[in-house]
């Protein structure tokens, strides 16, 4: 058999086959190799969801699942597999402790009365049960101290990621801080970006930044966002 020269020679143009003894009839014996691209990582897709772990939303049949309200949220491929553990972390916690909140809220300290606030009530109007320091920390409590029992009496974290909260994680100081760094040594933290991107928080928190979450904006409003968080924390089941 006529040995191929494409090796040495190349087959990028026509004439290169054609004055290669092996492969001028039209057959050739040398095949390029072929690589495996992976698709790019994307993040704040136009979904609503940010993808901190890498992924697209692509397509798929949608999931949903019951608010304890009444009412169904609906997830994307994409966001289904973000909330999928912490529904069944939620449903794994609920079995043997009942009385814990579904949902510790960390969030930044001048955004209490704020979007903090407004995302806490949309919570609850969703059914779910909220630990948020502005309602559960009475006068003359100890903040560290009643924050230690409502990290510990939740079943999972959700951190209102805004301007505020990334120049507070940006100084590395204030109770949030700390409160980060106990929700990122579990699974069970969801970062909701409001009024600010995940470019923006992995600029300041790499590991919080890696977390797939939400973000707000034209395709995701804030109380659909906490339809979702709601409903996966309930962990009422879906279809």
């Amino acid at each position: 058999m006529a040995q191929c020269t494409a090796p040495v020679e190349g087959h990028r143009t026509a004439s290169g086959a054609a004055n290669c003894p092996a492969c001028r009839g039209g057959r050739s014996y040398y095949r390029t190799p072929s690589y495996y691209s992976p698709p790019p990582v994307r993040y704040g897709g136009g979904d609503g969801t940010s993808h901190g772990g890498g992924g697209s939303s692509g397509g798929g049949r949608t999931t949903s699942r019951r608010t304890r309200s009444g009412g169904t949220a609906t997830y994307t491929p994409t966001e289904e597999r973000t909330f999928e553990p912490l529904a069944r972390q939620a449903e794994a916690v609920a079995r043997t402790h009942p009385d814990r909140r579904d949902i510790f809220l960390c969030h930044a300290w001048d955004d209490r009365q704020g979007a903090a606030k407004e995302l806490c009530d949309l919570l609850v109007s969703y059914g779910a049960t909220v630990w948020f320091s502005e309602y559960d920390v009475g006068l003359g409590k100890s903040l560290l101290t009643e924050i230690d029992k409502g990290l510990r009496s939740s079943r999972a974290g959700i951190v209102l990621v805004t301007p505020a909260m990334l120049k507070t994680l940006e100084a590395a100081t204030g109770i949030a801080s700390k409160e980060l760094a106990a929700l990122l040594a579990t699974d069970r933290v969801i970062p909701v970006a409001h009024g600010a991107t995940f470019d923006d928080l992995r600029d300041v928190s790499p590991l919080l930044g890696a977390r797939s979450g939400l973000t707000t904006g034209e395709a995701l409003s804030l109380d659909e966002a906490a339809k979702k968080v709601a409903a996966a924390a309930a962990a009422e089941g879906g279809d």
